[in-house]
């Protein structure tokens, strides 16, 4: 479509300048007719267009981008199925809390409320689930609307928006000036927030810092990483957030997740005073709510977090800084630690077993090991790698003995949604083409969206994918074997040849039955140039690195008996 020289602009030209001015430069998408004239207005402007085969996978690919950059990713899906496939990459945004904003397609204005061709109301749909929903009804109103997005998505905790667009509006023409480019707004601690804080540690005998959640920085961590150098205080991570400190810091105890080193979590417990920084401590950091007492936890509890609201919705805190990890990691640089640190032996020891924790992949039925494959591409990985795994137990391996060295490398779900490794390998990798992407999948989390293996084929988007293939829905079995030992029912999968499946969409493609051969698979694959596929076999037995199934289910017939 041809501008017009009136100085009007249709909707969709309206919508898409909105986003070149607030900086977005990467929008995923999946086509539908509902939204033609915003795809017509990417046409000839400046930002890179994927479209990939399902929505739940183009979602999935932006929400990884706002993981990494901490600004919202973009996503556009059609209405109806497109919009609800959409879903389980909002509840991602919502559960990790990352900027994200979604367009959807909508009938035209003339339509609504008779129940036309897959029509919902998309407020009601997704009104527990996003930040917030709302749908455009005038194009003069497009700039003003997308604004709020932007700063709803980012400002406080971040989370997903989600904006309905009439595909009537979107060819409507309107004379109406862009909005000025958004910044997310900080939030500071105040002076007397810190000069409490400092109190508390100078009282403390055995603090430890927990770091999690969204809105850190580069900046930020470095802040953090200096502050427990000065303080020579533990610091762990909750779970998928184990870069926000290097972790072969001298002060790095580990992560709080599943799987936890159980010396970490005697520490944690035994702790008189914990900072919790920017993370909400929900179910699987805290150990399935059990690390705290709730509300009011045993030990001496900070809470620093960016949206006002979670503070003392679960735990009620001894002192709560409504704060961004950025703005409080700068104002720790002012803290000064006491002339005698009580916890000095204790940092030490709790960096050491976490090292006792990771060094070694533990031993491991059949062919192929999944600890000594992770072993190896931490050994070899450049240190700015991207990792990404989906859901399952196939990632404990990686929790457990990758050691992630940089900022915002570990990209995961931590709302534990399968199907996220492959989408979020293909937006990191779109997004950063320079740097290595690994996706540690799962095959039956692979296989709830490996058809964006396809979309990285036809964009020539080189990432690798290390398929655990153990014929099983292993988590679920894992549960299955503890609770209803012998009675395996609906865990069981059949599963295709990945290396074939990668070959037969254009990508490089080889198997792996013995651990010893991994290393020359993943060099070829490197080699290759291509989207590729290791398709590794791995033992069913093989549940996670310290448990096998048939030790699962002794112990629960043990249990049983008993």
């Amino acid at each position: 479509m041809l501008r017009a020289n009136d100085g009007t602009r249709t909707g969709g030209e309206i919508l898409v300048d909105q986003l070149l001015v607030h900086g977005v430069q990467h929008v995923f998408c999946v086509p539908g007719e509902s939204y033609l004239a915003a795809l017509d207005a990417f046409y000839d402007r400046p930002i890179k267009l994927t479209v990939c085969r399902q929505e739940g996978g183009a979602t999935m690919a932006a929400e990884a981008i706002g993981k990494v950059t901490g600004r919202p990713g973009v996503v556009f899906v059609t209405r109806g199925p497109g919009a609800t496939n959409a879903s389980p990459g909002i509840h991602i945004a919502r559960q990790d809390s990352t900027p994200l904003i979604v367009f959807v397609g909508q009938v035209a204005r003339e339509m609504r409320d008779r129940e036309a061709f897959q029509e919902l109301d998309y407020r009601a749909v997704f009104g527990s689930m996003a930040k917030w929903a709302t749908e455009i009804d005038d194009p003069a109103r497009i700039p003003e609307i997308v604004s709020r997005a932007f700063y709803t998505a980012c400002n406080g905790r971040p989370g997903p928006v989600v904006i309905a667009l009439p595909e009537d509006m979107l060819v409507e023409r309107a004379a109406v000036p862009d909005a000025p480019a958004f910044e997310p707004v900080e939030t500071w601690p105040g002076l007397a927030d810190m000069a409490k804080l400092q109190k508390l540690l100078w009282a403390a005998k055995s603090p430890i810092v927990l770091a999690g959640g969204s809105r850190w920085s580069e900046a930020a961590t470095a802040s953090l990483a200096r502050f427990a150098e000065r303080f020579d205080v533990p610091v762990a991570t909750t779970f998928r957030r184990t870069h926000l400190i290097d972790t072969l810091h001298p002060s790095y105890a580990g992560d709080v997740g599943l799987g936890i080193n159980p010396r970490l979590l005697a520490r944690i417990k035994a702790s008189d005073l914990i900072v919790l920084i920017g993370g909400r401590l929900s179910e699987i950091p805290s150990q399935s709510y059990s690390l705290l007492d709730i509300p009011g936890p045993r030990q001496t509890l900070v809470h620093v977090h960016p949206g006002a609201e979670e503070l003392g919705r679960v735990y009620h805190p001894h002192l709560a800084i409504n704060a961004a990890p950025t703005g409080f990691a700068a104002a720790l640089e002012g803290l000064q630690p006491p002339n005698e640190i009580a916890w000095r032996a204790a940092t030490k020891a709790a960096h050491a077993d976490y090292l006792d924790w990771t060094e070694k992949a533990t031993p491991q039925p059949g062919g192929v090991n999944l600890g000594e494959i992770v072993v190896w591409l931490r050994d070899n990985l450049p240190a700015d790698s991207f990792i990404t795994t989906g859901a399952g137990n196939f990632s404990a391996w990686v929790h457990r003995f990758y050691r992630f060295r940089r900022f915002a490398t570990h990209i995961g779900p931590c709302s534990g949604s399968m199907g996220y490794g492959v989408p979020s390998a293909l937006g990191v990798k779109r997004a950063f083409p320079e740097r290595t992407v690994v996706c540690f999948a799962g095959d039956g989390d692979f296989l709830m969206n490996g058809q964006e293996f396809m979309t990285a084929v036809q964009y020539d988007i080189p990432f690798i994918v290390v398929v655990a293939d153990n014929g099983t829905y292993g988590t679920i079995r894992m549960h299955q074997e503890r609770e209803y030992p012998t009675r395996v029912v609906a865990t069981d999968l059949k599963n295709p040849d990945f290396a074939a499946y990668a070959k037969a969409f254009g990508g490089f493609g080889v198997m792996v039955e013995k651990t010893a051969d991994f290393a020359a698979a993943f060099r070829a694959a490197e080699k290759s140039g291509k989207p590729s596929i290791i398709h590794l076999k791995v033992d069913a037995n093989a549940s996670t690195p310290g448990m096998t199934l048939e030790g699962i289910r002794a112990k629960s017939l043990a249990g049983t008996k008993a």
